[in-house]
């Protein structure tokens, strides 16, 4: 329990650190800094998922296997063949992404003019990519820590890392640019090296805790050919599928990034500046935003999940469904309203944090939805991945990655031709690409293993007609109080107003409704 709080509460802290940093990192670097950094960042995210996703959790499984064995050479075995087996992926990594920085660069904006240039792009992909060489040894010593059940010391890492990271991209760019005088390039450099900071000082901390509590066995090398090979294979064999997943993942955006610079700059002229408008609302503002929403979707997945796997393992599959169930529900109760509440008051939210702006808040109330969409394919691929249905998985994320690449360009230049906002092309191909393999899996969760979700369809005009409620209230309050205010400290009372009178108002009609008696449920199965 004590763990399991840990754990929950540097979550917690992480994410709001995340969210928070972004308010003054926005007012240092501008919209062209944030589209450099989310330029770097989001290839550097590539290759860490290539090099490291995955191992955490293959360690830590490895890792408790041999303890419940007794067997101290293959605990002591596991670590040191990771980190082998780690530092020649990440040194491959590092290579080809410092090499191939100028290649990459030009293939992100091509010959877009107006904006950071390609050798400002390469020289801050550059400058992240050291990173890999430190965070995938983070991200195994993570796993031992777990698969040794000390769970404490791999959040406070978290948050030490986080930390570090954060001091480093605003400390870093406001003395660059600030007191410096430096160009924009090296500001975004020393930033996006927050990553090679902090995973270096969470790294340490968890090799002082090994140290310190000797869970590295002492015991006598002994060379054991047959149980170093099983250690490999065990690697590969747990790993790969969340190497797969997590790149397909990361792509998403990845390719969203790529295809809406070289579209909107190669393909329709448009100026650079505005490209990179579009793009860093993608790649860091409205990314971090919507990090809200992925906060409480991370809260329902780690509560509920678990609790389905164990009536799956014990082949209750009633129990099965109405955990699903309650899962998928929890998330129309929750997640839908205040996707609504983003989206219909994206003015005053993108205000509070960014500033005052135009372009922002007309794409961000259409982008939210794509989290939200994002959301349920989330809960989905978790429980099946939970389930070990990795093959279905993967299955259902490539769909999606695959038909989010095509749609991305037509549905761009059809914006285009109607006059609308460009980028809102490469939101729905996004959306389309969350709710068709959402869909299919779920059929296939169906009909191949019986999953039955009629108390969830049974419910759906009970929460429709509480969000129309909801809806209605918030177009009320906006007849009243004005919502297009220039100052960021006002838009408090402002979301505030909204805030407590819409939800109240939403969670009484949910309550006359009968939808709040999942939350008794749901305690009194915990």
């Amino acid at each position: 329990m004590e763990g399991a709080f840990i754990a929950t509460l540097g979550i917690i802290i992480v994410k709001v650190i995340g969210l928070l940093y972004v308010i003054p990192f926005r007012k240092i670097v501008g919209v062209n800094g944030g589209a450099l950094y989310g330029y770097a960042y989001n290839i550097y995210q590539l290759f860490l998922a290539v090099s490291s996703a995955g191992l955490p959790f293959a360690i830590s499984k490895i890792t408790s296997e041999y303890l419940a064995l007794d067997n101290a050479i293959g605990v002591k075995r596991t670590y040191e063949i990771s980190t082998k087996v780690i530092f020649y992926i990440s040194l491959a990594a590092f290579l080809i992404l410092f090499i191939f920085a100028p290649q990459i660069a030009h293939l992100i904006i091509g010959n877009a003019e107006g904006g950071n240039t390609p050798s400002d792009i390469a020289f801050v992909i550059r400058a992240v990519s050291f990173a890999i060489l430190v965070v995938p040894f983070l991200s195994v010593t993570k796993g031992f820590l777990q698969g040794n059940k000390y769970i404490s010391p791999t959040s406070i890492s978290q948050v030490i890392e986080q930390v570090v990271r954060i001091a480093v991209i605003l400390a870093g760019s406001y003395i660059a640019l600030r007191v410096l005088g430096w160009d924009l390039k090296y500001a975004i450099g020393i930033a996006v090296s927050g990553a090679f900071f902090g995973g270096l000082f969470g790294y340490i901390y968890l090799k002082i805790k090994i140290r310190k509590n000797y869970l590295l066995p002492k015991v006598e090398d002994v060379k054991d050919k047959k149980l170093d090979k099983e250690i490999i294979n065990k690697i590969i064999k747990y790993s790969i599928p969340f190497i797969a997943i997590s790149v397909i993942y990361t792509l998403y955006n990845t390719v969203d990034m790529i295809l809406i610079s070289r579209t909107m700059g190669d393909i329709l002229h448009t100026p650079g500046v505005i490209v990179e408008a579009n793009v860093s609302i993608f790649t860091t503002w409205g990314i971090k935003l919507n990090s809200i929403l992925l906060a409480v979707t991370t809260g329902i997945t780690t509560s509920l999940i678990p609790n389905i796997v164990d009536s799956y393992v014990k082949k209750d599959q009633k129990a099965v469904d109405d955990k699903f169930n309650k899962t998928l529900q929890c998330l129309l109760l929750f997640i839908v309203p205040a996707t609504i509440f983003l989206s219909m008051l994206a003015e005053p939210v993108w205000t509070l944090f960014y500033g005052k702006s135009v372009v922002g808040p007309e794409i961000y109330n259409l982008f939210v939805f794509g989290g939200l969409l994002g959301g349920f394919h989330s809960v989905i691929v978790n429980t099946l991945q939970g389930l070990n249905k990795y093959k279905l998985v993967i299955i259902s994320v490539l769909t999606g990655l695959l038909i989010n690449t095509i749609l991305d360009v037509p549905l761009m230049l059809l914006m285009s031709h109607l006059g609308w906002q460009v980028s809102y092309g490469a939101i729905i191909a996004a959306m389309i690409g969350y709710t068709i393999p959402t869909v299919i899996s779920l059929i296939i969760l169906n009909r191949k293993y019986g999953f039955s979700f009629m108390d969830t369809i049974k419910k759906i005009p009970g929460y429709a007609l509480a969000w129309t409620v909801f809806v209605i209230v918030l177009l009320v309050m906006k007849q009243f109080i004005p919502t297009n205010l220039t100052g960021q400290l006002v838009q408090i009372p402002v979301l505030a107003a909204f805030g407590s009178v819409s939800f109240a108002i939403y969670f009484v009609v949910n309550y006359f409704l009968g939808n709040l008696k999942l939350l008794k449920e749901i305690r009194k199965r915990d």
